[in-house]
């Protein structure tokens, strides 16, 4: 089982299928909040939804292809943080995350994404670890802007939200410009 400890109020854990109620009610309490910028909260309308999504990060996890948890803030799952794919021959890894509404403001998603870095270039010995975020969702971009990552452009037109398109911010970090002290 993976665990992540990241300080004493703050883990990550490896998805679980038991923790789909809880994922799913988290989901449930934040829906308005999170439509704004996630494409999947019409497909997740009850907790076999987030099953089967939890079955596949399970999938993704076996075949050392990604690595998806929840996050665990003074020990209650707050929300779901992970590498949404990992490509092995290039060593890059993608992180994507959410969190409920209630527990925004708290710095919980900085600290998750500045250990996930960490965690891809010290234990995966990987290169390159890279953030997407919508152009307009200012929250999300704020988390790898704060860490340093690198703005390396836009990629127009690359999500579908449920109905328009949303152009990406596309940020990056590499091993060797990689501070944990950031």
């Amino acid at each position: 089982m993976f665990v992540y400890q990241i300080d004493e109020e703050l883990s990550l854990k490896l998805t679980e299928v038991s923790d789909a109620e809880r994922i799913f009610e988290l989901t449930d309490q934040s829906r308005a909040y999170l439509r704004e910028w996630l494409p999947w909260l019409d497909m997740t309308t009850k907790v076999e939804d987030t099953k089967a999504y939890i079955e596949s990060c399970r999938k993704s996890y076996a075949d050392n292809k990604g690595l998806h948890t929840v996050i665990v803030y003074k020990n209650e799952i707050v929300g779901v943080a992970s590498f949404n794919s990992i490509d092995w021959s290039n060593k890059i890894a993608y992180i994507g995350y959410w969190l409920g509404q209630q527990y925004q403001g708290n710095g919980v998603m900085t600290r998750v994404a500045k250990a996930l870095t960490d965690y891809a270039f010290t234990h995966l010995k990987l290169n390159r670890v890279e953030i997407r975020a919508a152009v307009e969702n200012h929250k999300s971009r704020s988390i790898p802007e704060r860490l340093g990552f690198v703005n390396e452009g836009v990629v127009r037109q690359t999500e579908w939200l449920y109905d328009h398109y949303v152009d990406h911010v596309v940020y990056g970090m590499l091993a060797k410009d990689w501070n944990p002290e950031n």
